[in-house]
């Protein structure tokens, strides 16, 4: 397996500092290099640059691996500076080059600070994910919350619990469905998914009682796709689907809205959590939390969630490798 490109994010978080600590916790056991400017990694930090991804494995032995990617600024922890704006936007798509040119087996970011890219370089996108799917060419992604207890999707992300009941359409839900259940095969390896899709409303609806969203929309979508052999189950009550033995009986949930999805996750496993983003034509993670200005620098970063989602993209490789080589043979 080739190495995995990590991008710096915003280099005034706590981003240096978890790259720092995932090396120290990994050494060459899983190879990743880091894509920034190394004046932005903590001083003293053991650093070893390379001119190409292919230098990973062996410089892992001496240090944090770096590809060079030259900021005009240096980063003050705490303090985005809107010079380096272009820099963190520019490491993202060169990350991207490199993942779909094959130098490197999967994208791992590090998190990045929408307003300091808005305030910088006039960033047009609502996050990391949609700039994504538009550096990959691709329509729809869906955002994936993992960690060893639990795999949720959230159908609609980062728009105002007001919007929801009208974003959320009968196509959108397929779509996003779809994508679930060919990741689950093709990404983690599970041969027959088994999908629980909560309600929209308490209770499902209840009838009607509590709103009619859950039987007019949700319902006739699960249907039509298990009638093509899904294994869906739902609408459900989300508030009894997240508890030990509910999760036991499915290999990912889906919700309607962000906090209906990312709420259980974090109450689970807040520090181990992973974010995936599914239907890229490439493998991206990302740690699930953000630039922490407030403790950047101050050493206190915890690399759990960086360490996750480095092992998670390896594990995705893997098994995104195996599935395409039995597809091939068939």
């Amino acid at each position: 397996m080739g190495p995995i490109a990590l991008t710096c994010g915003e280099p005034a978080g706590i981003g240096p500092e978890i790259a720092v600590g995932a090396h120290a916790a990994l050494g060459t056991a899983l190879p990743f290099f880091y894509l920034g400017d190394p004046r932005h990694l903590p001083e003293g930090a053991p650093i070893a640059e390379i001119a190409h991804p292919s230098e990973t494995a062996q410089a892992a032995r001496h240090g944090v691996p770096v590809l060079r990617h030259n900021f005009p600024a240096p980063a003050t922890p705490g303090r985005p500076d809107p010079a380096n704006a272009p820099g963190v936007i520019e490491v993202i798509a060169r990350a991207v080059g490199m993942v779909r040119a094959g130098e490197a087996a999967a994208l791992c970011t590090l998190p990045i600070h929408k307003k300091a890219l808005i305030d910088g370089a006039n960033f047009a996108y609502p996050g990391h994910t949609e700039y994504l799917a538009a550096l990959a060419g691709v329509d729809t992604v869906v955002m994936m919350l993992a960690c060893d207890a639990l795999r949720v999707v959230p159908a609609t992300i980062h728009i105002p619990l007001s919007e929801v009941p009208h974003a959320l359409t009968s196509e959108g839900l397929e779509r996003v469905l779809r994508i679930t259940h060919a990741a689950l095969v093709r990404d983690f390896g599970i041969a027959n998914p088994r999908i629980a899709v909560a309600g929209l409303n308490p209770h499902a609806g209840e009838g009607g009682a509590m709103g009619h969203e859950d039987a007019a929309l949700i319902a006739p979508v699960i249907d039509r796709l298990g009638a093509e052999g899904m294994a869906l189950r739902g609408p459900a009550s989300a508030d009894t689907i997240f508890h030990a033995a509910a999760r036991a009986q499915y290999d990912a949930a889906v919700a309607m809205y962000h906090d209906q999805a990312l709420i259980p996750i974090k109450t689970i496993d807040f520090a181990g959590g992973v974010n995936v983003t599914l239907g890229l034509p490439f493998i991206r993670t990302s740690p699930d939390h953000g630039t922490a200005f407030d403790i950047a620098g101050s050493g206190r970063a915890d690399p759990t969630s960086t360490l996750a989602a480095l092992r998670m993209a390896a594990r995705m490789v893997r098994m995104r490798a195996a599935s395409d080589a039995a597809g091939a043979a068939r």
